[in-house]
């Protein structure tokens, strides 16, 4: 039978998550509280971390994580709970307010913590990390690809990269088509992306839409493989050799100018797509 003084310290935690709505995430909180029961998605994102989370090491003491588009930061206690030391982006403060008031609730703090950040902000950050959460992210950005380059530059071991999807799951794939040779890209498994002028599930900031056999090419031209599929829509991806990965090779310096950083000692070397 719970104690008077859990009762209160219950009490006290429900009004705090009260205060704080509306939650996105549904955490799992002390006392059997959670923070979004009624979530239109179910457990979200419980149910989605149960399909990645055995392809993730148990045992994550030593390592670093990054949760980009962390929100409340169901992923990134989760990552911390295996002993990662973890860093949490996002750019909604209320969400971070969320994020940072939980970790403390979860005793968490000095594990995992927070900044109000772009994607595109990673560019300038001078370090990389072992594993990469990017989930639910990149289907909201309207520059899609410099994202996904500077994020696969950011990845020691592995990443976890979910992203709304177009049908199907077939994959053309062709090193050189000629210029007369354009119907080939009609065929339903190239690689392609759909692009959203208005809005899409009553949301505006829902961009693009790849198919599987695009988010495959994309994830090979950063120089990454994709290992597995633990789920739909997601994928399990770790630096590959194997892979050129252009933004480092022979477009490096349309790369640096993206990202605002000096290119002109790149202007006199000649530089030439890979044949």
């Amino acid at each position: 039978m719970p104690t008077a003084g859990t009762a209160v310290s219950t009490e006290k935690l429900r009004s705090k998550v009260e205060s704080l709505k509306p939650w996105f995430h549904n955490l799992h909180l002390p006392g059997g509280i959670q923070t979004a029961p009624g979530h239109y998605f179910g457990d979200f994102p419980k149910f989605k971390w149960d399909q990645v989370k055995d392809s993730i090491p148990q045992n994550l003491d030593g390592m670093t994580a990054l949760d980009i588009g962390c929100n409340a930061g169901f992923y990134s206690f989760e990552l911390a709970k295996r002993g990662a030391t973890v860093l949490g982006i996002d750019l909604d403060p209320h969400y971070l307010k969320q994020a940072k008031w939980a970790a403390k609730t979860l005793g968490l703090e000095d594990k995992v913590k927070f900044r109000q950040m772009q994607v595109y902000d990673l560019a300038k950050l001078k370090r990389s990390f072992d594993i990469i959460i990017f989930m639910g992210v990149f289907y909201h950005l309207r520059y899609p690809m410099l994202a996904l380059d500077i994020v696969a530059q950011k990845v020691k071991k592995m990443m976890v990269f979910q992203t709304l999807t177009m049908p199907g799951d077939d994959i053309v794939y062709e090193e050189n088509i000629e210029v007369t040779q354009r119907n080939k890209m009609l065929k339903q498994g190239w690689p392609k992306m759909a692009f959203i002028e208005s809005k899409f599930a009553g949301d505006v900031t829902n961009w693009f839409t790849p198919n599987h056999a695009c988010i495959l090419a994309m994830l090979r031209t950063c120089g990454m493989k994709v290992t597995s599929m633990p789920g739909h829509e997601i994928y399990i991806a770790q630096p590959d050799d194997a892979f050129t990965n252009v933004a480092k090779t022979w477009n490096h310096s349309e790369y640096l100018s993206a990202i605002g950083q000096d290119y002109t000692e790149l202007l006199d070397v000649k530089v030439k797509r890979k044949e």
